[in-house]
């Protein structure tokens, strides 16, 4: 006990902390609508593919929070839309084209990189996070003002939104709103995605905004409890993580990834929406 009092009295292990709350909070919505649009292997190929412009902005100014968050965003956001553009343009599904970014931009990134100064120890938190749980005041910055942004974007898109997951033909008809909302959730999946990149990497920061939102669709299919539970889930899992990597001096995401995976064990086998033991012992249903 006494060594947890000792850690927390370390500024960057609290910034740690807060960061994951920032982080659940714009993320854990997110992630829902993404499970719900069909669009989770979109948001992992997006995670990647903004290695290069971090990577680039890691170029020109070091290691400068705020230069690659830039750089990231504008990478992920030129990606999605030429991912778009191939898909609509050719006879290339919008997958296969994010698949092709994807590796590519990953590959990009990594020579980038350490082909200007980057050493291997470097490179690792740059690609799985924050080694011990510690972060510096800047990056907290950058993903608190990501998940605020997040927040109240998803408030003014939310109604079209869900119209989209649940009839995007009665949207069509009622409005010509759904073409701007999938631009702003876009944007808003782009931020989330630098925020996990700052707090766990680039290969594993994704699994904040993906996996809670699958550990809460064992558990119900109410969209708002969804996004309360996978906010909450992913505020566990960071959390439960930190205190792993802390432990152990292992980097920060595969930490935090494993302890979401567990979560997501856990309602696989026991959650009632879907969970294997919930489908090997039907309840029995009531007859007239």
């Amino acid at each position: 006990m006494q060594e947890h009092a000792h850690a927390f009295s370390d500024e960057a292990v609290r910034h740690s902390f807060a960061a994951v709350l920032a982080l659940a909070l714009g993320a854990g919505p997110v992630g829902v609508f993404l499970m719900l649009r069909r669009m989770s292997l979109v948001g992992d190929a997006m995670a990647h593919a903004i290695l290069p412009g971090v990577a680039i902005g890691f170029l020109v100014a070091g290691f400068s929070v705020f230069a690659m968050t830039i750089g990231g965003l504008v990478a992920g956001v030129t990606i999605a839309l030429l991912a778009g553009l191939v898909s609509r343009t050719t006879a290339l599904q919008e997958d296969a084209s994010l698949a092709v970014f994807l590796l590519v931009s990953l590959a990009f990134g990594v020579v980038i990189v350490t082909a200007n100064g980057m050493d291997i120890e470097k490179l690792m938190e740059f690609l799985f996070g924050e080694s011990a749980a510690r972060m510096d005041a800047d990056k907290l910055k950058v993903i608190a003002v990501n998940s605020t942004v997040s927040i109240v974007v998803l408030a003014i898109i939310y109604r079209p939104l869900v119209l989209d997951c649940v009839d995007p033909g009665f949207l069509r008809t009622v409005s010509r709103a759904g073409g701007a909302a999938h631009l702003a959730f876009l944007g808003v999946l782009v931020l989330s995605l630098i925020s996990g990149f700052h707090a766990f990497g680039t290969l594993l920061g994704v699994g904040m905004v993906i996996i809670p939102a699958a550990i809460a669709r064992f558990w119900t299919r109410d969209i708002t409890l969804l996004i309360v539970l996978a906010t909450g889930s992913a505020l566990v899992a960071g959390w439960s993580g930190l205190l792993i990597a802390q432990e152990t001096a292992i980097p920060s995401g595969p930490a935090v990834t494993l302890a979401a995976g567990a979560l997501y064990i856990v309602s696989v086998l026991f959650g009632p929406v879907g969970g294997l033991i919930w489908r090997a012992f039907p309840r029995p249903h009531l007859e007239a």
